[in-house]
């Protein structure tokens, strides 16, 4: 098994574990901006406890590295989009605003050398894809496999590793002649820690068995789609869900409507889709154009698909419409083989 200071070294190494950002979460909650998918330099530097200049000296040096993995500085039009969906950002430096994505922390993680939380985030990484890549491969289908509902809960893990084990350090620096049994007592700990992990990995598994279509990647695929791949993907969606009639517009003269059709119950239906970064949202005045859109098709389904937020004022306005306003989460879900409430 790789030490962790192997991570320090091994860009290839590091490439090979970017997808796990749950150990962010095992190791300390990572708190994100209002978006729920990115988080500031200073946001980055409270994760690791070290000051913001450490963060900004380790991204000058890991430039690249970083932005491969979700680091965008924002300026002008991006910038005020950005700052529109997260609200609580008041003060912007005048070079512009570095936002990281959690697979970016997770890359710094694996950079920054003077932080104890990176040094554990390093080690809970390599333990967990150690498991992983060691667990026996099942050549063989469970007739009967317990029920997954009975899953434990992983707040235990965290409780053991948050908790326990650094009170057991800290009685350790400062016993005598109990340093032996704490020692033990600690080592216990990590061990059912390890097993508790190794049992999560071990029903993952058995998910998979059972054929349960994850959402893993759902987001990746959308979002390398161009505008014309993504319309074509949202029509796929909704003749999948039973709708007749599919039609595609797009482009200039569209009056207002990307998508028009039936849906299967025969409700004439109205989609606008917005192939958009997702730091970026939709505002009120892009809403009230597609209510316009709506009563100018007579329809009585609307649905505005984006790879995006919507902002609060946008949110309002659909919900007074009638608007189904279909955000980064509900498009996921939606790609991944759940129906649309409004298309029921």
């Amino acid at each position: 098994m790789f030490n962790e200071t192997v991570l320090l070294e091994s860009k290839s190494l590091r490439e090979s574990v970017a997808t796990r950002t749950e150990v962010l979460d095992k190791v300390k909650a990572l708190s994100l901006l209002p978006d729920g998918m990115h988080v500031t330099t200073a946001m980055v530097a409270a994760y690791f406890r070290v000051g913001e200049r450490a963060i900004n000296a380790l991204y000058q040096r890991h430039r690249a590295e970083l932005q491969e993995n979700g680091t965008r500085t924002l300026h002008g039009a991006e910038l005020l989009d950005f700052l529109s969906c997260n609200l609580q950002l008041r003060r912007v430096p005048g070079r512009g605003l570095t936002i990281y994505s959690r697979r970016a922390v997770l890359n710094v993680a694996m950079l920054l050398r003077d932080s104890e939380v990176a040094r554990q985030v390093r080690t809970y990484l390599l333990d967990a894809e150690y498991i992983a890549r060691t667990q026996p491969v099942d050549n063989f289908v469970p007739t009967a496999p317990e029920p997954l509902d009975d899953r434990i809960d992983r707040r235990i893990t965290h409780i053991l590793g948050k908790s326990v084990v650094p009170m057991f350090n800290v009685l350790i620096e400062s016993s005598g002649e109990q340093r032996k049994e704490l020692i033990s007592l600690r080592d216990d700990v990590q061990r059912i820690e390890r097993k508790l992990v190794q049992h999560d990995v071990r029903l993952v598994r058995l998910e998979r068995v059972q054929g349960q279509r994850g959402l893993a990647g759902v987001m990746a695929s959308i979002d390398g789609m161009n505008w014309r791949e993504f319309e074509e993907h949202v029509a796929q969606l909704l003749r999948r869900d039973g709708c007749t009639g599919v039609e595609i517009h797009g482009g200039s003269g569209d009056r207002g409507a990307d998508i028009t059709g039936r849906t299967a119950d025969g409700r004439r239906f109205v989609v606008q889709c917005k192939h958009w970064a997702p730091y970026r949202s939709v505002w009120s005045g892009e809403m009230q154009k597609f209510v316009g859109a709506k009563t100018l098709h007579r329809a009585d389904v609307a649905v505005y698909a984006a790879t995006c937020p919507f902002s609060p004022e946008s949110l309002s306005i659909a919900a007074e419409a009638g608007v189904t306003a279909v955000h980064r989460g509900l498009l996921e879900t939606w790609s991944a083989g759940a129906k649309l409430e409004v298309l029921r």
